[in-house]
């Protein structure tokens, strides 16, 4: 399959179709899973992505860039290839990229996730004779929970924490996992504050149809209101800083699939770790090889040697990408151009 995805210093070039997909650097033209800065480089001249995804990328990119933009399960025919974008489940718009080419099938995951999340497209397996997947959870020890049961967790922890007279403060990226966070959320308990950085990706997603609760950006609050009782969905970088003292007493915790590692609740200096992740776990990994069935499977970031190993002694073609797709920062905990707090 290197005829028709090979890996550049751009990332992987299609030669075929004169695209990069998830570049690593601007391009001419850009064929992009989901909007995450990792993914979605700013700069390309071009960019080609699923339509649930145009508000979060018409809000992130540079504006003088051309967008075109695909329903799910659409093709386009970009030079000699057909592309088209099914659902990866990882945020709003995220994307599996399918890649045909004289009876061949690529895909290339982007991030993805199986199961249930309201704020997003359910992944869907696609048929390929090459399957490209990531593995930032790609080890056994990672296995997560039912939505529904960290949900009751972290309502719990809400409850606990306004009886004991303090404002809840959580912390998720701002585009994806704060949204999947506030879905989850009892707004009965009490009243729900977003960081700015939140409310303007919450401002994409509401545009694009995505139900949520009712937030209140924490920059428009006049006066000194009384904080307690309540829930701040906020980015990590606001921990620790000074914008955190006009909440008085507070429970911190952050939603990450990183707290299933003992001791990353400490190292973050949270009071609580909530295992949520918007990424496979290692058993949906491998359910997800099964189910698209494909001849090939390149792995790239995380634990992608231990994924290859395990998949080829069960009889699978895999071999890790070479270089990796995947830069440092897997998800954004900002919105580009984000000032007011």
């Amino acid at each position: 399959m290197d005829e028709l995805l090979r890996l550049t210093q751009h990332g992987l070039y299609c030669p075929a179709g004169d695209f990069f997909v998830d570049p690593s650097r601007p391009v001419h033209r850009a064929v992009v899973s989901h909007a995450h800065s990792d993914h979605a480089r700013w700069g390309c001249r071009r960019y080609l992505a699923a339509k649930p995804s145009e508000q979060l990328l018409r809000l992130r990119m540079n504006a003088d860039a051309t967008f075109d933009f695909l329903a799910y399960g659409e093709k386009e025919t970009v030079g000699e290839v057909k592309i088209s974008f099914h659902p990866a489940g990882h945020i709003l718009g995220s994307s599996q990229i399918r890649i045909e080419h004289r009876g061949r099938v690529a895909v290339v995951t982007g991030d993805y996730k199986l199961g249930d999340d309201p704020t997003c497209e359910t992944w869907e397996p696609v048929d390929c004779d090459l399957l490209i997947t990531e593995s930032t959870f790609g080890l056994p020890i990672y296995r997560w929970e039912p939505n529904a049961t960290i949900f009751a967790a972290i309502n719990q922890w809400w409850r606990d924490s306004q009886e004991a007279g303090k404002c809840c403060v959580i912390y998720g990226y701002a585009v994806g996992k704060s949204q999947h966070l506030l879905a989850g959320l009892d707004p009965s308990i009490g009243p729900i504050f977003t960081h700015g950085a939140v409310e303007k990706a919450n401002d994409a997603y509401r545009r694009s149809g995505v139900a949520l609760p009712k937030t209140t950006h924490v920059g428009s609050v006049d006066g000194k209101p009384n904080w307690q009782g309540a829930m701040v969905v906020a980015v990590p970088s606001a921990h620790g800083t000074p914008w955190m003292r006009k909440f008085g007493r507070v429970s911190t915790a952050m939603a990450s699939g990183w707290m299933a590692i003992r001791g990353n609740r400490r190292r973050r200096s949270v009071d609580r770790g909530f295992v949520l992740s918007d990424h496979v776990d290692w058993g949906s990994l491998l359910k997800a090889v099964e189910l698209c069935d494909p001849e090939t499977v390149w792995v790239t970031h995380g634990s992608a040697a231990v994924v290859a190993r395990y998949l080829n002694e069960q009889g699978r073609d895999a071999k890790v990408l070479e270089g990796q797709l995947r830069r440092e920062g897997d998800e954004d905990e900002s919105v580009r151009g984000e000032v007011d707090p």
